[in-house]
């Protein structure tokens, strides 16, 4: 990039206080230097006085050659980071627009390698933990467990190709985006973009992420359901061109099962950790909660998506969730088996053991359920 682009970073905010000064002051420092910067901060109503924080910045720190501050109030609370981001672009002045986050795991640092990157060799660049080079720092098991399941969910369901579809650090030309309608579900605006701007240039290049250090994350469930519901949406309009031959089937459907098994493995971990460190149970009644918590959830994703079954007749459904639940009963008892053997016999973790029990069992489930339950031929 030379000193005369201009490039907008749109940071989406909620309850930043403790970090969006120090975050405007480093991307001062790191990238106005290289381009002309509009950095938009897009709050979302947040009740620790982010936006006052900001205004009060914009004011003191006065009008200064190339790098420019503005602030986004959005009324209503935690409106969705997608939206807050599309919220953004509407405001944007640049032709190269950067996305990040405000509590410092996305290093700034790092922008003028992005800018680099986008002007020689592509539209859109993604900062990577996951491929070659990267790593995550700070984040507990659980975390990193379900941020794989659910990169996992995007390469099967949707696709796509990057090591990294879920990151929030990335930067893209502006007209890569043109004519592209959004859903704005959730908090993933980059996957949305991935699977539909269809002949982008996307180059990744590795960086360390590092877990917050002041403020807290926003990681809940709400925003794990409207992930779910983004991937479905987009799954649902085509963003995947479906194979016909009789292996290609049993594949496709394969990966669909073992997605929604990686589902089932995130609920089966949340329920059973929930009950086992804040419910106070013993572990192998933790694990039951967690496992009934799934089976139910498997069955219903299965139906509709997995096997495409749209029939939801109350006979019919009840007939296949009686089957399910019986062969997903006989695979929770090797779970369970597992569970107790590699706990008590072999002294491992039982996060760790959970995670390889529910993978022993899984493949068996499968091929029961595809020609028990849903009455498939096993190869068709």
């Amino acid at each position: 990039m030379d000193k005369g682009s201009q490039v907008s970073i749109i940071i989406p905010t909620y309850n930043e206080a403790q970090n969006i000064v120090n975050i405007l002051k480093s991307i001062g420092e790191h990238v106005s230097k290289i381009a002309r910067v509009q950095a938009i901060v897009v709050d979302d109503n947040s009740s620790d006085g982010t936006a006052r924080i900001v205004q009060n910045y914009i004011r003191d720190s006065g009008t200064r050659d190339g790098y420019t501050v503005d602030i986004v109030e959005r009324s209503q609370k935690k409106a969705g980071l997608s939206s807050a981001i599309l919220h953004g672009i509407r405001r944007a002045v640049g032709n190269v627009i950067v996305v990040m986050d405000s509590d410092f795991s996305h290093p700034p640092q790092l922008i003028p390698r992005m800018l680099e990157t986008l002007r020689q060799q592509c539209d859109i660049v993604v900062a990577s933990r996951y491929s070659s080079g990267g790593s995550v720092v700070g984040w507990p098991l659980r975390r990193r467990i379900l941020s794989r399941v659910a990169t996992m969910i995007a390469h099967v369901s949707l696709g796509v190709k990057q090591a990294d579809p879920m990151s929030g650090f990335f930067a893209f030309r502006r007209s890569v985006i043109h004519g592209l309608e959004f859903d704005a579900i959730g908090y993933k605006l980059l996957l949305e973009m991935l699977v539909k701007a269809k002949n982008a240039r996307i180059k990744e290049i590795s960086y360390t992420f590092t877990d917050r250090a002041a403020g807290t994350s926003k990681l809940g469930a709400g925003t794990i359901i409207d992930f779910m519901r983004a991937v479905w949406r987009l799954y649902r309009d085509g963003s995947r061109v479906r194979e016909h031959r009789a292996s290609v089937r049993f594949t496709s459907k394969a990966a669909r099962f073992y997605t929604v098994g990686a589902i089932g493995l995130g609920i089966n971990w949340l329920v059973s950790t929930m009950f086992a460190a804040n419910g106070g149970l013993w572990y192998i009644h933790a694990n039951v909660a967690g496992i009934a918590a799934s089976i139910a959830t498997n069955f219903v994703l299965n139906k509709a998506w997995t096997f495409e079954d749209g029939d939801f007749g109350a006979r019919r459904t009840l007939s296949q969730g009686v089957r399910f639940a019986a062969i997903s009963a006989l695979g929770a008892t090797v779970q369970l088996a597992m569970v107790y053997s590699l706990v008590e016999y072999y002294a491992l973790e039982y996060p760790v053991a959970l995670v390889l029990a529910v993978g022993a069992a899984s493949f068996g489930n499968f091929v029961l359920n595809k020609t028990l339950t849903f009455r498939e031929r096993l190869v068709s």
